[in-house]
């Protein structure tokens, strides 16, 4: 099982979108608050990202900026033009690919998008990423994500390609997980705590795996340890000291978010749910359950079905 695949899946409730956008100064568009995250690649020219919390970022060629947790923001020519709020889910009212918006000034070219994810329930490999996530460009670092980049750009063009409906979300999918790959290298390279490291240590990642393949499994400390192929005390302090929280509590929580989205995206029975994620009775799991997101499964499962469509506006 792949543990970053898995942390994005879980979260996933919606399809993404992107959109291409040729823009010429002067501009500047401000995004609302969503439920998900968004991403801006800067294919052309140059323009700053400004940001609800902290300085405005001025972004170059080849620039990816990706935002975990989009508390809206705002993209422009220069941190002083005038904005105007994107109102749509993509940038067609505030700026159109074909003629561009602006006085004929400078040119900049953008790959916007956005993930529908559930904020509620964030996989901490996502959780302890700052609001804006950086990815400037250097010549030779993250080939593979240049890579998805080059391609999306291709396939976003004014004329759709065939098999473009097919290929733009199977990108963007590739995309975001090249996002939180390049990120949380240059993480393990700088830290030693953290999910970078802890996707660095073959031991921890062993475990991980461990509980994504098999979260119904009657898991223990012991047990995951010898998947890690270390000591008891030493798994559980190195466990601890990257993920961020002991190995039985990263399993309960993972169990939790599995029975969640089998809630959401399933119609499985109570008791399929309960066994496919290691509780013995349906009880058991409604009363653990309960305890992790202060409702029951049937409320649960009825409420995120009643939840409004996409609303996504990044891109």
């Amino acid at each position: 099982m792949d543990v970053v695949s898995d942390a994005v899946a879980a979260m996933r409730t919606g399809a993404p979108h992107s959109s291409r956008t040729r823009l010429h100064a002067p501009w500047g568009i401000r995004f609302e608050p969503q439920e998900g995250a968004g991403f801006h690649v800067i294919l052309q020219g140059a323009c700053w990202l400004l940001p609800v919390r902290g300085e405005p970022l001025p972004l170059g060629v080849g620039d990816v900026v990706f935002l975990p947790r989009e508390l809206g923001h705002a993209i422009a020519d220069a941190p002083t033009t005038p904005l105007r709020n994107a109102t749509t889910r993509r940038l067609v009212d505030a700026a159109s690919p074909a003629a561009g918006v602006g006085a004929g000034g400078a040119a900049t070219v953008m790959l916007c998008g956005a993930y529908r994810l559930d904020q509620s329930r964030t996989h901490p490999l996502l959780a302890e990423m700052p609001d804006v996530v950086h990815l400037p460009a250097r010549v030779g670092q993250h080939s593979s994500l240049r890579g998805a980049v080059d391609l999306l750009g291709r396939e976003l063009t004014t004329e759709p390609l065939p098999g473009s409906a097919g290929v733009v979300p199977a990108l963007l999918d590739v995309l975001l997980l090249y996002i939180l790959r390049a990120w949380h290298d240059e993480q393990a390279e700088q830290a030693t705590t953290g999910w970078g490291p802890a996707l660095r240590d073959p031991a921890v990642t062993a475990a991980l795996r461990a509980i994504h393949r098999a979260p119904a499994q009657p898991w223990t400390v012991q047990a995951l340890a010898t998947q890690a192929g270390l000591s008891r005390s030493a798994f559980a302090e190195r466990f601890t000291a990257t993920v961020g929280s002991p190995p039985l509590t990263y399993l309960t929580w993972w169990r939790m978010t599995t029975a969640a989205r089998m809630l959401r995206d399933t119609d499985l029975l109570l008791r399929s749910v309960a066994e496919r994620t290691g509780y013995a009775s349906e009880y058991a799991f409604a009363k653990a359950f309960k305890r992790e997101f202060g409702i029951a499964p049937g409320q649960y499962r009825n409420s995120s079905r009643s939840l409004p469509g996409d609303n996504a506006n990044t891109g």
